[in-house]
């Protein structure tokens, strides 16, 4: 049996290592030099070498996972990459791969071969039943054999892209522009100084699951969606189309322009969801139990200015959202579940485009996610990630107290919806 080597011992990086640590393998892992000894402790009683660094990692091990910060694939691949053990396979779980790619290409030895791959959830979720995207960029058939079969013992639905590129591309959207969205949401409530489980606008099936979502991204650490967006070359192009389409509609709202506003929802609809026999993603039964706070029947209107937006977003650059179910996240699929959800039901369709154009009882609330989007979709067009960080944890901030729960139920969420697929 192989022995594996993990290079980054973060939140995926421990998972990992315990459960392939539990399958068998020798597991051989590293972090920064001042957290050997907490590790250490935390892993006792494992099959989980903890080593110096990743140089020491890469001299002995079989099979290396790079599981670092797409900001810092380049720095820790220059180090610790000469080192690569003879005929290895390297591997990276970074969420672009265009710069570890590249880092590849320029640090590794010609010796060894390069097979990566991308756990398409975080590291609160079971691999198992969940996407993992496998790329195979320079290897013999032999060691590309040897790579899938070890990695097929997580019980992840295994996913063979022809390339990184083909990644990066579809990664922007089942990503990035997801995220994007939650987060716009998240931003908005703060500005509003209201949390949307206390508000009737934002209870029910719908609702529910965008509440759950915003707190499961928040939740979590800033450095893991910036360097989805920031070091995605696909994320900028498709994050600024969904900001224009925010802005378009709701320019549209405020004129109540109803005859353009309806035109252009009509042909998003048509475009994305032409298709009758696509499946319908999710259960209503299924959204309504996973409410924080009032009743549904207290429910008032809204106007899901964000999925209205989503898919006409995905009109204007000719995507299919269903084409990129082969690497979904539980984010993604949940996005996507939603707008079909709307878009499906011609009543809450109905209702949504007339509290859009004419309900101004939300109109605040829509204008505060307009304003948001844009603001995040500035921070990706200039490349900034500490102020991408610093506008998350600000938002974090105003939500912290439900984050536990919205973690925990979301968790819920995904588990329920995976037994429905």
């Amino acid at each position: 049996m192989k022995s594996i080597g993990i290079i980054g011992m973060g939140d995926m990086g421990k998972l990992y290592a315990l459960i392939f640590s539990g399958l068998g393998f020798d597991v051989n892992g590293c972090d920064l030099p001042g957290k050997r000894s907490q590790l250490e402790k935390e892993l006792a009683g494992t099959k989980i070498h903890i080593l110096d660094d990743g140089t020491a990692v890469s001299r002995i091990s079989d099979i290396i996972f790079y599981s670092v910060e797409a900001e810092n694939i380049g720095k820790a691949v220059k180090l610790y990459g000469p080192s690569t053990k003879k005929g290895a396979i390297v591997a990276g779980q970074t969420s672009v791969k265009t710069p570890e790619i590249e880092a590849f290409q320029e640090y590794l030895p010609h010796n060894v071969d390069i097979i990566t791959c991308h756990s398409l959830h975080g590291p609160s979720v079971d691999p198992k039943g969940q996407t993992l995207a496998v790329i195979n960029h320079r290897s013999t058939p032999k060691t590309y054999n040897i790579f899938l079969e070890t990695v097929k013992k997580l019980g992840s639905n295994i996913v063979e892209l022809k390339d990184y590129m083909e990644h990066d591309k579809i990664t922007a959207d089942t990503q990035v522009t997801t995220q994007v969205g939650f987060e716009s949401m998240g931003t908005a409530w703060k500005r509003c100084e209201s949390y949307p489980w206390e508000d009737a606008s934002y209870v029910g099936g719908i609702d529910n699951v965008k509440v759950l979502m915003c707190l499961r991204i928040y939740a979590g650490k800033p450095h893991v969606y910036a360097g989805l967006a920031l070091y995605n070359p696909y994320a900028k192009e498709q994050v600024k189309q969904y900001a224009r389409s925010v802005t378009d509609l709701f320019g549209l709202m405020i004129k109540e322009d109803e005859k353009v506003f309806r035109q252009r929802i009509e042909k998003a609809k048509e475009f994305v969801f032409s298709n009758d026999n696509s499946p319908i993603l999710l259960d209503d039964d299924i959204m309504r139990e996973f409410s924080l706070g009032i009743l549904p029947e207290q429910k008032m209107p809204n106007s899901h200015l964000s999925l209205l937006a989503m898919v006409d977003a995905w009109h204007n650059l000719g995507i299919t959202p269903y084409n990129n179910m082969i690497c979904q996240t539980p984010l993604f699929r949940l996005r996507l579940g939603i707008a079909e959800y709307l878009f499906r039901n011609t009543e809450l369709l109905e209702e949504s485009a007339h509290a859009a154009l004419f309900d101004k009882k939300i109109r605040g609330d829509d204008l505060q996610f307009a304003i948001a989007v844009n603001e995040w979709a500035t921070l990706i067009e200039k490349g900034d990630a500490e102020g991408y960080k610093r506008h998350f944890e600000e938002t974090k901030g105003f939500f912290k107290d439900k984050l536990p729960e919205g973690m925990k139920r979301s968790n819920e969420l995904i588990k329920r919806l995976s037994g429905n697929r």
